[in-house]
């Protein structure tokens, strides 16, 4: 087996060894800042029926499920517990405006035509609805060959308001300690995570080498995310009363105005 290999093989059986667990979060500084900048977000947002698009494993579900009255989810391959098996550019087994929530984590990067997922996302919102999204800025190539895009905070913002839907924030994730970060955390346990205490070893150096410190070094040194990893937005669908939402950046954005 080649490195590649066994660094492919032992990330699959990383992710599945972690599932849900509190301890997802120190894999990386890239899975860190999810659970910094994006889960509260979903927490702040989320409401009524929602529906994961992309979801992967969805691992979220556990933390939010009880503050939403539905939690579906959609995916193109058929995983455990999907509601819809599908492509998010053509949901056609959805009806309209079925949804109060959408979430899409790291999805849109994949998708051929953005523009047409974003329209097919508003379509299945009700009005007023919430979609809540994370994308890439710095990302190595992954998924190969359906990586398609990277965004910064402007080309998030304008996917969306194309989209009909109002922006009500943009956030920044992480940085390029955070990107060096990750490729280091996938390489060191992706080489040793099929061997016992070596792996339980180097989770701890890492979790506190790469997950934390790079976190942090990308929160000091680059507040005004102009090296950002990635962004997370929440934007609201037109055509609701909207509440006491109000349109605003966030702080790293309007520090970097």
């Amino acid at each position: 087996m080649s490195l590649k290999e066994l660094i492919r093989s032992n990330r699959r059986k990383l992710e599945q060894d972690l599932g849900t667990l509190p301890q997802r979060r120190l894999f990386s500084p890239a899975y860190y800042s999810q659970y910094k900048v994006t889960l509260p977000l979903i927490r702040q947002h989320a409401k009524g029926k929602l529906v994961d698009l992309g979801c992967g494993d969805m691992p979220f579900r556990h933390l939010i499920a009880d503050q939403v009255g539905a939690y579906d989810s959609l995916d193109l391959f058929p995983r455990q517990k999907v509601t819809y098996v599908g492509n998010i550019q053509d949901m056609n087994m959805i009806a309209s405006e079925s949804y109060d929530t959408a979430i899409c984590l790291e999805v849109l990067e994949h998708v051929p035509d953005p523009f047409q997922a974003v329209r097919e996302i508003g379509r299945i919102l009700k009005p007023g609805g919430v979609l809540i999204v994370s994308v890439p800025h710095l990302s190595r190539l992954h998924d190969e060959p359906h990586d398609y895009y990277r965004y910064t905070r402007y080309g998030v913002r304008y996917l969306l308001e194309q989209g009909e839907f109002m922006v009500l924030s943009v956030d920044k994730r992480g940085g390029v300690f955070s990107f060096i970060g990750h490729q280091m955390a996938t390489l060191l346990l992706g080489m040793v995570w099929h061997i016992p205490v070596v792996r339980d070893i180097a989770w701890f150096v890492n979790s506190w080498v790469f997950t934390r410190a790079c976190y942090s070094l990308d929160r000091l040194l680059d507040a005004g995310g102009t090296m950002a990893m990635g962004y997370s937005a929440v934007a609201l669908k037109k055509g609701g009363v909207g509440g006491d939402y109000q349109m605003h950046d966030s702080p790293s954005a309007k520090k970097a105005k």
